[in-house]
C-alpha cells in the first residue's frame, strides 16, 4: 500500500501509539460491560455485528470507516487501527503494531519472491502460521491496536521492472493462487490441508492489490493515475485467478482495492470487480479496504468523480469498507446530506468491518482467556521460527550456475574475499521491504567466517549499489591473495521499491566492471551472488569462464547470511527455482504500461511471462541447479486420452477449426468428475541429499492464436537423500489445468493433444470430444 501516502494522516496517532506504554491489550465486552447482544457469544457473528451497528450514531458510524478508528467509550468499543502489515514477518511497518515494549523485534522471513522459489506449500503455510503466531503475541502483549494485516501481496510480477514484484510470488497466478491460500490459512490459523475452515481469526490476512496493479512509477506514469487496459482474456486468466484461489480456498477476511484504474473505472469504485465478482461469485465474506489515499485520488488526481462527495458514494456503491486515508472524515457527512451516501451502504459496511473484529476475539471479553490468549512473547522470535526462517533462506536460493563443481567450497579454513556492494549487507539491504524488526540480523560476512576466519572484506563500490564509483584496483588486489573470491552484487531499495520502478535491467553503475576485473585476476573462477528481487540480465556473468559459480538468493531475511554460507560450503544442497523469467536487458524498449499478456508477432510485442513471452530469456521461470543430479521418470497415468461426453455441454469450432467447450456449460459437478491421476518416480542420482520442487507443465503440441506456450499445473517440493527414488503423485482436472481463456475472457477446454512436462521428461496425452 502508499506507506508515504499516510505517514501525515496518522502521524499523531502513531507518535501517542508509539510512546504509551500499553500492558493490556484492547478489547470489548468485559464483566462490567452491559448485557448487550453484541457481547453474547452464543448469538451469530452478523447477528452480534448487526446489533452493534444498530447502536451508533451516524457520527459514530463515520469514524468507524477509516483505518484509525477511534474509541465509542459509551459502548465500551475501544479504538481499532486497520493498518498494520506482516508480508514477511510482522512488521511496525503500518500503525497497528510497535516492536518497542517487551517485544523488541519479531522474525524477518525472506522477501516474498525468494520464498516463493521454493515451491513449498507447506514451508509457505508454516511461515503464515509463525507470523500469525508472532502477531498474536505482540497483541497480547499490549503492542497492538490492530490484528488486521495488510499481506499477502498476490500480484502477478508481470513487468521485471516492476518495484514492488519483489513482495509477489512471482508471474505465475497458479504459484500465486497457491501462496495465497497457504500464507492466508496460516497466518488466520485454520488447516491447510483438509478439515473446516474457522469462523474465529489467529489474526486477519487481507490479499493484495485487486486488481491488475503492477506499475509503481515509470517514465512520469504513477499508479494513482494509470489506467491499466486489460482484456478480458488476461484478466481471466492471468490477473484474477490468484484473489479468486485467496478468496475461495484461502478464505481470506480481507482484500485491498488497489489505486489504478482498470479499463476506466478506479478499482475501489468497481461495483462489478467489488461486489458482483468478489462477493457475489467468489462468496468473499470480509472486509475490503481502500490502500491508502485511493479513495481521495478517484476525485482529485483520476477526475472519476466530479466532487469529492460523488467518490465517496462511489467507493461504497461499489462495495468498499474502509478507508486507509482521512477522506471519509472530510467529505462523508456532507455526501450523506446530499443523499449521495444512503445509511444502509454506511450500515453494511460497518458489519463488515466489526463482523471481523468479532471474529478477531475482540467482543469476546478479555482475549488472554480465550484460545489465542495463551500466545505470549515466547513464541515471537522462537527457536522454532528462525529455523523456519533458516529454511526459508536455504530452500529458495537458486544456483544459476556452477561451472566445473567449483561449488561447494571445501571445509579447508581456506581464505575468501568477500567483495562487492552487497557483501556485507545489513537490514536494509537482505530484508527488502515492508519488514519489522529483526530478532538477530546475522551478515554474509559473519556466516562465511564460521567456516572461514580469513575471510576478508572489500566493498568494491564506493557508493553502494549505484556502483557510480568503484575501487577496482583494490578489490583486484585483495582478489590475488586470497583461494576464493565471493563477489555479491544487485540490488537494494535504492533500485526497486514501492513507487520507485526499475530504469534498466542490467547491473546498476560498474558492477558489471568490477566482476570482470576481479574474476580475471582471481586465481580460481570466483562466485558471483546477486541479491535483488526482480530479474537481472547478467549475460556476461553466465557466459565469463572466469564466472564459475553464479547464485541468486533475493533478499534472504534476517539469517540470509547464515544460509548463503551453508550453500556455499556445502552444509546444503540447493534447490531453488527461478518463480520469474530473467529478460535481457532490452526488455525494457517494451513499454511498462503495455498490460497485454499474450505476444502479438505482427507488431513486434513480444508478449510477458514464460506462458506468453515469445523473446529470449538470460534464464527461464522455474531454472535452478543443484549439487546432485535428479532423474524422473513416469510411474502411472491413469489414462493417456480423456474423452468427453457430456451430452448437457455443447461443443464448439473456433477460427482453426479446433473444437472445443465452455468450462460454464460443463457445470461445476461435471469438472469435479473429469481428471486424471499421473505418478512420477524422482531419484536422486547423485551422492549428496537435497530437496528438490518438482514442477509439472502441461503444453499443446501446436501452439494455438492466444494460448498459452505452456502453463505449470503441479508442483511439489520433495526432499531425498542420495541414491534414494519418491514418488510423487499430482491430480490433474480437465477443466481447472487445461483450460485457457478466450477473447471474451470466458474459459475453454480446446480438443487436441498436449504433452504433460516434468524435468526434462515429456508424455504425450490426449482430450477428444465424443459426437
Amino acid at each position: 500500500m502508499g506507506l508515504s501516502s499516510c505517514i501525515a494522516i496518522s502521524l499523531l496517532f502513531s507518535f501517542l501509539f508509539l510512546t504509551a506504554e500499553a500492558t493490556e491489550p484492547p478489547y470489548s465486552c468485559d464483566a462490567s460491560s452491559h448485557p448487550y447482544p453484541f457481547c453474547n457469544t452464543k448469538l451469530s457473528i452478523a447477528k452480534r455485528a448487526k446489533d452493534l451497528v444498530s447502536r451508533l450514531t451516524l457520527d459514530e458510524k463515520l469514524s468507524q470507516l477509516v483505518n484509525t478508528a477511534p474509541a465509542i467509550p459509551r459502548l465500551g468499543i475501544p479504538s481499532y487501527q486497520w493498518w498494520s502489515e506482516a508480508l514477511h514477518g510482522v512488521a511496525d511497518a503500518g500503525f497497528g503494531i510497535r516492536l518497542n515494549g517487551t517485544i523488541k523485534g519479531a522474525t524477518s522471513f525472506p522477501q516474498v519472491i525468494l520464498t516463493a522459489a521454493t515451491f513449498d506449500q507447506n514451508l509457505w503455510y508454516n511461515i503464515g502460521k509463525a507470523i500469525g503466531k508472532e502477531a498474536r503475541a505482540v497483541y497480547n502483549a499490549g503492542q497492538a491496536t490492530g490484528m488486521t494485516f495488510w499481506a499477502p501481496n498476490i500480484n502477478v510480477f508481470r513487468d521485471p521492472r516492476w518495484g514492488r514484484g519483489q513482495e509477489t510470488p512471482g508471474e505465475d497466478p497458479f504459484v500465486n493462487g497457491k501462496y495465497s491460500v497457504a500464507f492466508v490459512r496460516g497466518v488466520q490459523g485454520d488447516s491447510f490441508k483438509g478439515g473446516k475452515l474457522g469462523e474465529r481469526l489467529q489474526a486477519s490476512a487481507c490479499c493484495k492489490h485487486f486488481t491488475a496493479y503492477d506499475l509503481d512509477h515509470w517514465k512520469g506514469i504513477d499508479r494513482f493515475v494509470f489506467d491499466a487496459r486489460v482484456t478480458s482474456q488476461d484478466l481471466a486468466d492471468t490477473f484474477q485467478p490468484p484473489f479468486e484461489s485467496c478468496i475461495e480456498k484461502g478464505r481470506a477476511s480481507g482484500i485491498m482495492c488497489a489505486y489504478n484504474r482498470v479499463n476506466g473505472v478506479p478499482n475501489c469504485a468497481d461495483y462489478n470487480l467489488l461486489t458482483k465478482t468478489a462477493r457475489k461469485q467468489w462468496k468473499f465474506n470480509g472486509y475490503i479496504t481502500s490502500d491508502c489515499a485511493a479513495v481521495a485520488i478517484i476525485h482529485d488526481e483520476q477526475g472519476y468523480a466530479k466532487t469529492p462527495e460523488d467518490a465517496i458514494a462511489d467507493v461504497f456503491r461499489a462495495g468498499m469498507d474502509v478507508e486507509c486515508g482521512d477522506y471519509i472524515t472530510k467529505h462523508a457527512k456532507s455526501a450523506v446530506k446530499q443523499k449521495k451516501l444512503p445509511i444502509p451502504e454506511i450500515d453494511r459496511a460497518l458489519q463488515n468491518l466489526f463482523a471481523v473484529r468479532i471474529r478477531l476475539g475482540l467482543f469476546d471479553g478479555n482475549p488472554r482467556k480465550l484460545p489465542y490468549g495463551t500466545i505470549g512473547p515466547d513464541q515471537v522470535c522462537s527457536k522454532q521460527h528462525l529455523e523456519l526462517a533458516l529454511q526459508a533462506a536455504r530452500d529458495g536460493i537458486v544456483l544459476l550456475k556452477n561451472k566445473n563443481s567449483l561449488l561447494p567450497f571445501p571445509k579447508k579454513n581456506p581464505s575468501i574475499a568477500l567483495i562487492g556492494p552487497n557483501a556485507n549487507a545489513t537490514s536494509q539491504v537482505v530484508l527488502g521491504n515492508y519488514h519489522g524488526r529483526p530478532c538477530n540480523l546475522l551478515t554474509l560476512l559473519q556466516g562465511l567466517r564460521e567456516y572461514a576466519k580469513d575471510t576478508r572484506y572489500h566493498p568494491g563500490c564506493d557508493d553502494g549499489t549505484q556502483c557510480d564509483r568503484a575501487s577496482i584496483h583494490e578489490a583486484v588486489q585483495l582478489a590475488k591473495k586470497v583461494d576464493y573470491v565471493v563477489l555479491v552484487m544487485g540490488l537494494d531499495q535504492t533500485q526497486e521499491r514501492e513507487d520507485h520502478d526499475r530504469d534498466i535491467l542490467g547491473l546498476p553503475g560498474k558492477q558489471t566492471d568490477l566482476i570482470q576485473s576481479v574474476a580475471r585476476a582471481s586465481k580460481k573462477p570466483v562466485v558471483l551472488v546477486i541479491l535483488s528481487g526482480g530479474p537481472v540480465d547478467i549475460t556476461s556473468a553466465k557466459a565469463d569462464e572466469k564466472v564459475g559459480g553464479i547464485l541468486w538468493a533475493g533478499y534472504p531475511g534476517e539469517l540470509g547470511g547464515r544460509a548463503l554460507a551453508q550453500v556455499i560450503f556445502g552444509d546444503h544442497n540447493p534447490g531453488g527455482k527461478l518463480p520469474v523469467t530473467w529478460y535481457p536487458k532490452d526488455f525494457i524498449k517494451v513499454p511498462m504500461t503495455d498490460m497485454r499478456m499474450r505476444a502479438d508477432p505482427a507488431a513486434g510485442y513480444p508478449g510477458r511471462t514464460y506462458r506468453f513471452y515469445s523473446g529470449p530469456k538470460v534464464y527461464e521461470f522455474g531454472y535452478g541447479l543443484s549439487y546432485t543430479k535428479y532423474s524422473y521418470k513416469l510411474i502411472s497415468l491413469s489414462e493417456n486420452t480423456i474423452q468427453m461426453n457430456q451430452s448437457s455441454s455443447r461443443y464448439y469450432e473456433n477460427s482453426e477449426s479446433v473444437r472445443y467447450k465452455l468450462v460454464r456449460e460443463i457445470g461445476e459437478e461435471a469438472c469435479k468428475s473429469m481428471s486424471l491421476w499421473v505418478t512420477f518416480g524422482v531419484t536422486n542420482e547423485g551422492n549428496m541429499g537435497g530437496r528438490q520442487p518438482v514442477l509439472l507443465f502441461t503444453r499443446p503440441e501446436k501452439v494455438r492464436i492466444g494460448n498459452p506456450v505452456k502453463q505449470l499445473v503441479g508442483f511439489e517440493s520433495v526432499k531425498m537423500e542420495a541414491g534414494e527414488t519418491v514418488q510423487v503423485e499430482f491430480r490433474l482436472g480437465l477443466c481447472e489445468h487445461f483450460s485457457t481463456a478466450n477473447v471474451y475472457g470466458s474459459m475453454l477446454i480446446q480438443e487436441g493433444s498436449y504433452f504433460l512436462a516434468v524435468g526434462d521428461q515429456e508424455f504425450p496425452i490426449n482430450i477428444t470430444f465424443s459426437t
